[in-house]
């Protein structure tokens, strides 16, 4: 009888400590990769601008059984490619696909480097064209409002709900982990507006809204620039933008 309590115990022990996938976290100058649940990252490249400095850029990196997908690139191939690596490495997984969520450079500028892997590109059909139009990398697959992609045996959402920050910004959602990746239509407590040159202010807290109302069951959110958070994220963000009208 003892020995049978003990190897329960014994088991319970081992479930309880391989219980979460371990934090296989990384820290360079030009790249950090931060463990944000069991089955998702968050990736940290740095943009340099005129208008701001030097900019950390946000991405997510979501996996499940040996694929993952990424959302936004890292801002140069080089880069991009270190990610592609980690991934391969840390994680155990062939990325399958790269979501940009925006035209912006923070979101392709490293996309060569996932088509020399002959990794599948992904964005809507506003932010290829908006790319071709800009002569940034384009993605090369596109769609209209939603894309629905697996990763292992988990459902992967990118879905756009509205203009904010451009008019073609979607969103990231891991159904599974309650994890979105808002990008850069998404702000951090206490930002300010930041870009605006391609936004539309006035839709802004609109579009947040809705997402708000449709993944009223997120736990993490993760900004396109700065820390991450819950769903107080999206309620600042609707706060900032209707403020003073």
């Amino acid at each position: 009888m003892k020995n049978y309590v003990l190897t329960c115990l014994l088991l319970l022990l081992y479930t309880l400590v391989h219980a979460q996938t371990p934090d296989k976290s990384f820290t360079a100058d030009d790249l950090i990769i931060q463990k944000v649940s069991d089955h998702v990252y968050n990736h940290i490249t740095y943009l340099k601008t005129q208008s701001f400095g030097k900019v950390a850029c946000n991405g997510m990196i979501v996996f499940d059984g040996n694929e993952a997908v990424i959302f936004d690139t890292p801002v140069d191939d080089a880069t991009s490619e270190k990610v592609i690596r980690w991934v391969e490495d840390s994680l155990h997984c062939k990325v399958k696909a790269v979501v940009a969520t925006h035209f912006h450079e923070d979101c392709v500028g490293g996309l060569k480097a996932f088509h020399d892997h002959g990794i599948a590109s992904y964005a809507t059909n506003k932010t290829i064209a908006f790319d071709k139009e800009h002569k940034f990398p384009v993605p090369q697959k596109g769609f209209d409002n939603k894309l629905d992609l697996k990763v292992g045996n988990k459902a992967v959402v990118a879905a756009f709900y509205g203009e904010g920050h451009t008019r073609d910004n979607v969103i990231g959602y891991f159904p599974s982990e309650k994890v979105m990746f808002g990008g850069c239509l998404i702000k951090e407590l206490n930002a300010t507006k930041g870009n605006l040159a391609d936004a539309n202010e006035e839709a802004w807290p609109a579009t947040v809204t809705k997402i708000k109302a449709q993944y009223t069951d997120v736990k993490f959110v993760i900004p396109g620039h700065g820390k991450i958070g819950d769903a107080a994220l999206l309620d600042y963000t609707v706060k900032l933008f209707s403020d003073g009208k």
